[in-house]
């Protein structure tokens, strides 16, 4: 255990003190801002050689471990970071992110405090159009002419919204009923501590393409801002072999290894042979990123 207790002996690495505080702005009126951490690179390398034993830094650099075990999914030594932040985002957005139920949540209440006077404000060209292969999704943008009309539409609602909140309180409404019909686009604020582990597995779903643009707005700004000053090494991996990497079935690698053969008819047949047409669309997706072509 020598190698640990060097580590415990030398100074910590405050990666992420000079932003402590610091409210990094998402949307129009969100934030994400750190209140606390524990750990960094080396906590990882640390927890993982403790499992290893020791003796193994003259085998594996920092650097190649921490790839090691993200590439072959080794969590646990993840597990040994932590983050708590505290957020600002629309409730829309925040019923999507509260779904990751890793992580230690406390929220803002509306029975005891009284909702906060902002709500996330859709500019003109911002209104997007509903996607006809993805019913969750979204795909281009309503005309500027159009969306004048929606937002001031929106803008109405919301103050519609928050004078009959108001005079509900005013009145002497219980808070817990007067709350009841605020928008959704009514921010909220939370406390959200997560480990390491669990925060790269919100990211990966977040910050990917497809996910709504609000959240992936937010998660953005966690994994760019803040992941990647806390734990560089991590993120580095991360971004290799999560973020910017690729899955692929049994019928993709069957498809690929056909195409790399050249046998495009072969590819074709599997193709038609999944039923699904998301799916199809999503191995076309895929064989385009690594430079195939198939219809």
């Amino acid at each position: 255990m020598t190698d640990v207790a060097e580590r415990l002996s030398r100074p910590r690495v405050e990666a992420l003190d000079s932003v402590l505080g610091v409210a990094f702005p998402v949307l129009d009126d969100g934030f994400v801002r750190v209140v606390d951490y524990m750990g960094d690179d080396g906590s990882v390398v640390q927890a993982a050689r403790v499992s290893y034993g020791t003796g193994t830094k003259r085998v594996h650099e920092d650097r190649g471990l921490i790839r090691y075990l993200l590439r072959h999914a080794l969590t646990t030594p993840f597990e040994m970071c932590e983050i708590k932040l505290h957020v600002r985002s629309p409730m829309d957005a925040w019923r999507q992110w509260i779904r990751h139920r890793t992580a230690n949540v406390n929220e803002y209440s509306t029975r005891y405090s009284v909702a906060i006077d902002a709500a996330q404000k859709t500019p003109p060209d911002k209104w997007r159009l509903q996607s006809a292969d993805n019913r969750q999704g979204s795909l281009g943008f309503l005309s500027r002419a159009e969306g004048e009309g929606l937002t001031r539409a929106e803008s109405e609602l919301q103050e519609l919204a928050r004078s009959t909140y108001d005079a509900r309180l005013a009145a002497g409404v219980a808070r817990e009923q007067a709350r009841k019909d605020l928008p959704l686009s009514t921010y909220t604020e939370a406390y959200w501590k997560v480990d390491l582990h669990n925060l790269l597995h919100f990211l990966r779903l977040r910050m990917d393409d497809h996910a709504q643009e609000e959240i992936r707005a937010f998660a953005a700004v966690i994994g760019e801002q803040i992941v990647a000053k806390w734990v560089p090494l991590v993120w580095e991996a991360f971004t290799d072999y999560r973020r910017e990497s690729m899955y692929l079935s049994r019928l993709e690698i069957d498809i690929v290894s056909a195409m790399a053969a050249g046998q495009a008819d072969r590819a074709k047949a599997i193709a038609a042979s999944i039923p699904s047409k998301r799916e199809r669309q999503e191995v076309e997706e895929k064989l385009a990123k690594l430079g195939f072509k198939i219809s």
